[in-house]
C-alpha cells in the first residue's frame, strides 16, 4: 500500500513538473502563407490588420498596440541571392535607408546588430534596429531571406521601453520565419 502511495506521489511531482516548463515557443501561435511561401510564429493575443498596398501580412498585439510584426514580399532583380545583395550589415543598412527611415520620412533607423544564419537550404540574415520616430524611439527585429525571385522581409516592432522584455520571444518570432 505504502508502495502504491509512493508511485502515484511521484507519477503526480512529475506531471506538475513537467507542465511547469516552458519552451521558447510558448504562447506563440502560427501563421503559414503555403499560397506566397513563408510561415513564422506570433504572440497569442495578437490580431490580423487589414491593410491596403503595402505589407503582406500585419499581425498586432490586442493591448500593446503599437506592437506589431510584418511580412513584405519585393521582387529581386534577375533572380539575384542574398549574397549577391551585399552583406548582412550591407543589407541591413540599405533595408534602413529604403524601407524603414527612408528620406523625407522624418524617422532614423541605426543598424544594432546583423547576422547571417542558416536554415536548411536557405540564408537568413537577422538585423537589429534602434529607431526613432519624431514622437517615440522603437526597436525593429527582422529576418530577411530570398525565394523564388522574392525579398521577404519579416519585422517585428516595439516601443524601446519594451524591447528588453520582449526581446526573447520577438527573437523566437524572428528566428521562426521560414520561406519555401
Amino acid at each position: 500500500m505504502l508502495k502504491r502511495i509512493a508511485t502515484i506521489m511521484v507519477v503526480v511531482v512529475s506531471l506538475i513538473l513537467s507542465s511547469c516548463t516552458v519552451s521558447a515557443a510558448s504562447g506563440l501561435k502560427s501563421h503559414i502563407d503555403s499560397t506566397d511561401g513563408y510561415e513564422f510564429l506570433y504572440p497569442n493575443g495578437w490580431v490580423p490588420v487589414k491593410v491596403n498596398k503595402g505589407p503582406d501580412v500585419v499581425y498586432h498585439d490586442l493591448i500593446e498596440t503599437r506592437e506589431n510584426v510584418s511580412v513584405v514580399i519585393s521582387p529581386v532583380q534577375d533572380g539575384k541571392t542574398l549574397s549577391e545583395l551585399g552583406t548582412p550589415s550591407e543589407v541591413g543598412y540599405k533595408l534602413s535607408k529604403n524601407a524603414i527611415a527612408p528620406p523625407g520620412s522624418g524617422r532614423e533607423a541605426e543598424l544594432i546588430n546583423a547576422e547571417q544564419r542558416e536554415k536548411g537550404s536557405k540564408t537568413y540574415y537577422l538585423l537589429e534596429y534602434a529607431v526613432k520616430l519624431p514622437t517615440q524611439e522603437r526597436h525593429n527585429f527582422a529576418s530577411v531571406a530570398i525565394s523564388r525571385g522574392k525579398l521577404f522581409t519579416l519585422n517585428v516592432s516595439t516601443s524601446e521601453a519594451r524591447s528588453q522584455k520582449m526581446k526573447e520571444q520577438f527573437q523566437t518570432v524572428v528566428d521562426s520565419f521560414s520561406v519555401y
